[in-house]
């Protein structure tokens, strides 16, 4: 096919790598490090700044370009980065001696440490209270559109960009300009809406990741960096570099609006990314870096205050909702006629949810109040309710998608809210909401065809921004998820309702069957909570006597096994529930070797009472097979086997081999009444123990009252599942125990992290120093056990003290940036030396090694 025969939309700028473009913009440079600090990527504009070029920088130590003690400051703050996407900054840094000083962004990308660097704007001042006094006037926002036009007032404050939008995502991923700041005479963008495809997907993603976005000059000549592949023929990710170039693209589409420079700041509320603030300047601009560093805070101050706002708002919407539903249950528990007044039940609905009309479907009768659909649209609505909605709350702001000839009365009735009020048969109160005919302010047409352009492959975005307007018929305003909620709990009030209604005999049914599933709903939520306080309350209240922690680990295993149960028979509401899956989860969270427990048998359900019983039984086997039988051992494993008896009763076999040789109890305990009298007491049904010397076995026979079948006979896979809760982790080695342990480390923050793990390694006292001359006035003090020494302590290094310890004939070893590129003196050139970060698994090996210790975890 020719390509210009090939009509494409702007969703094919999804494809583009704008994450690996291979350059940034010249407001700064890149170098790119390996570990050991050897430069293996530069940009091609480094002496512009350092006065090096890039290729006498790449494969050289770093260390010969830039002064010893940026190095220092560089290597601490890599040694802060945690996370993925972690980037660390560093303001007024020197990377060349007497010169202005630089701020500097670092971070790590495809085994590197890239190290981005601008010259430094100046001091912004007090940024506490410069955050401060603009969250402050944030809070001042009666509402949330003087909210979001606070937000931009004060990012236009700082920055001064000629236009500062608040743009919002909808569900379907366009956006709406909700809160606008700019200069006067250049018009007005709030209220414009955006398509999806204005932002790809790809871009999506780094706004979350990255959360500051700057394009400095859209005229500006991209600097290369090389070499654009490494050894492995991989580019270099600058997902999160804070001068990475811009997508050709991007630039026309903003030469297309007449924007010389933007700035974009991500909004993220509960994980997602909300919306963003987007900056506009008609002129190349380039906010100082520290500055930067203060619309980002901002920016994430600002989404915590909305996403607080947005909850106080549905709060108070519900809350009010659920007065309403009082107020209804109470209208009604006095003049049960009133269900049959639909105008009445309008007006109370409405008032909650609003709608233009209510049509309310009970037993076959029906009745109408407000805009609502013909009869015979609203009877094929319920009939497509009952194959969609699934006795649940429904929703749509488009019935012709549902519905079959909808569309002929789309103009009038175009979106609904059903609410079941039974079971079967199903009934309905559906409200209804008119056609909506939005006349929406697009920036562009979202769905004219674009031509091939000057970015080959690429797309050319579109040429005119003239505002365009898009009409949306047969479609209402959506309902939204609070009010989807509030109908929840409307359901639960008009299903009550609603039963009062029938006559006297088939009410008591009606009542009991619907009472039944909202007081077992409440039921399992109540005792769900009750089986975990008295778990918490049982572990919190233990002394420390090793008689009674084993009490409470005993019980607390019972109670837990009760839980499990508990929560699989009320998935199903109050149903039937598998007996694999009890044996699964039995094995899984109890048996040190779950896969020594081998199952078999055919798809069988157990019903709640029978559940509950086979539950503790099955959790006193497995718990005392692992400390006593075969389960205790390495090679001992557990046969279950179950099957259905020609009465249909259920017999189920647990038989041990392999473990060590069994012998009859000389008292019975709890446990073992529990195995053999709780089927006979509680099932009608029979329990057999026998303890043979070649392993433990017990048969029960479960009465078929208590068993059904699944109704698809294939049944679920049987499988064991491995253990996800129950064991403890492999404990860390008390590699110090009781020891004085001396840390010499400059970095506080640095030196917080290794006391910690000390500790945890058993270390008695931890006796930390920033300096050469502190660490030696604490060797006149006291002998520490052993020395963890960092070599480079700022423009001093740690090797004295080290021939202090040598002479004090104390163990050490020494820790560094550099790892196994420190320089050591001769003296000490065979010493241990563990990379920084320090670790747990790092800080253990290397104190094992010096202690010649085993220290693997």
């Amino acid at each position: 096919m020719n390509r210009h025969d090939f009509k494409v939309d702007l969703t094919n700028c999804d494809r583009e790598p704008i994450h690996i473009l291979g350059a940034i913009q010249p407001i700064g440079f890149l170098i790119a490090v390996s570990f050991d600090w050897i430069v293996a990527r530069a940009s091609e504009n480094v002496r512009d700044f350092i006065t090096r070029s890039h290729e006498e920088m790449i494969g050289h130590p770093l260390a010969d370009f830039l002064p010893s003690i940026a190095i220092h400051d560089l290597r601490n703050r890599v040694a802060l980065l945690r996370g993925a996407d972690a980037v660390e900054r560093v303001f007024g840094c020197e990377l060349v001696k007497g010169a202005a000083p630089f701020d500097v962004a670092l971070h790590m990308s495809g085994g590197q440490i890239v190290i981005e660097a601008e010259p430094a704007a100046g001091n912004p001042g007090d940024t506490t209270a410069m955050v401060r006094s603009m969250v402050s006037r944030l809070d001042q926002a009666p509402d949330m559109t003087a909210f979001f036009r606070e937000g931009a007032r004060q990012i236009r404050g700082l920055h001064g960009y000629d236009r500062v939008m608040v743009y919002k995502f909808d569900p379907e991923g366009s956006g709406e300009v909700v809160g606008e700041a700019c200069r006067s005479g250049i018009g007005t963008f709030k209220g414009l809406h955006y398509p999806a495809s204005d932002i790809p997907q790809q871009a999506r993603a780094l706004y979350k990741r990255n959360l500051l976005r700057i394009i400095t000059d859209v005229n500006a000549k991209p600097v290369p960096v090389v070499p654009a592949l490494d050894e492995d023929n991989r580019p270099l990710d600058l997902s999160l570099s804070v001068l990475r170039s811009v997508s050709p693209i991007h630039i026309e589409y903003l030469k297309n609006m007449g924007v010389g420079a933007s700035l974009s700041i991500s909004i993220v509320v509960d994980g997602e990314l909300w919306g963003l603030f987007a900056c506009h300047h008609y002129s190349a601009r380039c906010p100082a870096f520290q500055k930067r560093a203060v619309a980002e805070l901002f920016a994430q101050m600002f989404a915590m205050r909305l996403e607080s706002r947005e909850r106080r708002e549905a709060i108070e919407y519900e809350r009010r909702a659920r007065d309403i539903s009082d107020q209804l249950l109470g209208a009604v528990a006095s003049d049960e006629t009133l269900l049959k007044d639909p105008d009445w039940l309008a007006d109370i609905l409405t008032h909650a949810i609003p709608a233009e009309g209510v049509a309310v479907w009970i037993n076959g009768s029906y009745a109408f109040s407000g805009v609502t659909p013909p009869t015979d649209g609203f009877r094929r609505i319920v009939r497509a309710l009952n194959g969609t909605a699934a006795g649940k709350v429904f929703a749509t702001d488009c019935i012709s998608s549902l519905v079959d000839g909808a569309k002929e009365y789309s103009s009038e009735v175009a979106g609904m809210l059903a609410i079941p009020i039974s079971r079967s048969p199903r009934d309905y109160v559906v409200l209804f909401r008119s056609e909506l005919i939005r006349s929406v302010r697009w920036a562009g047409d979202p769905h004219k065809p674009v031509e091939y352009g000057p970015n080959g492959p690429r797309l050319t975005p579109r040429e005119s921004f003239a505002e365009w307007k898009e009409l949306v018929e047969g479609r209402s305003r959506p309902f939204t998820t609070s009010e989807i909620r509030v109908a929840e709990t409307l359901r639960a009030t008009l299903i009550e309702v609603v039963l009062r209604l029938a006559d006297e005999a088939a009410a008591e049914r009606h009542q009991a069957s619907a009472r039944q599933e909202l007081l077992i709903a409440e039921l399992n939520h109540r005792v769900r909570n009750i089986l975990g306080v008295i778990r918490g309350l049982i572990r919190q209240s233990q002394p420390d006597e090793d008689a009674v922690k084993q009490f409470v680990k005993v019980v607390d295993g019972r109670i837990h096994a009760l839980a499990r149960a508990h929560n699989q028979i009320t998935d199903d509401h109050w149903g039937p529930a598998p007996l694999q899956a009890l044996i699964d989860a039995e094995a899984a969270a109890f048996a040190d070797r779950p896969e020594a427990i081998i199952a078999s048998g055919p798809p069988t359900l157990l019903n709640p009472s029978a559940y509950s019983t086979m539950a503790l039984v099955v959790h006193e086997l497995v718990t005392n097979s692992t400390k006593y039988g075969s389960l205790s051992t390495t090679d001992g494993h557990v046969n279950i086997d179950w099957h259905r008896e020609r009465n249909r009763d259920l017999v189920l076999t647990w038989k041990e081999s392999g473990g060590p040789v069994v012998k009859a109890p000389t008292r019975k305990g709890f446990g073992t009444t529990i195995i053999e009298r709780s089927v006979p007491y509680d099932l009608g049904g029979t329990a057999e123990a026998k303890y043979e010397e070649s392993g433990f076995s017990a048969r029960f026979n479960i009465p078929a009252r208590h068993v059904s079948e699944p109704k698809n006979h294939a049944g679920p896979a049987i499988k064991l599942m491995r253990p996800t809760h129950g064991h403890a982790p492999k404990p860390v080695p008390n590699l110090l125990m009781d020891k004085t342990v001396m840390l010499v480390e400059d970095s506080l923050i640095i030196a917080l992290d290794a006391e910690d793990i000390i500790s945890r390694l058993g270390a008695e006292t931890v006796a930390t120093s920033s300096t050469v001359e502190a660490a030696l006035d604490n060797l006149g003090q006291m002998t520490p056990a052993i020395a963890i020494l960092d070599i480079n302590l700022g423009d001093q290094n740690s090797f004295g003290i080290a021939d202090r310890l040598l002479e004090m004939n104390v163990p050490f070893l020494f820790a560094s940036g550099y790892g196994e590129q420190a320089k050591l003196p001769m003296d000490h050139r065979s010493r241990i030396v563990v990379q920084k970060p320090y670790t747990m698994e790092n800080l253990a090996r290397g104190i094992a090694e010096l202690l010649g210790i085993d220290g693997e975890m």
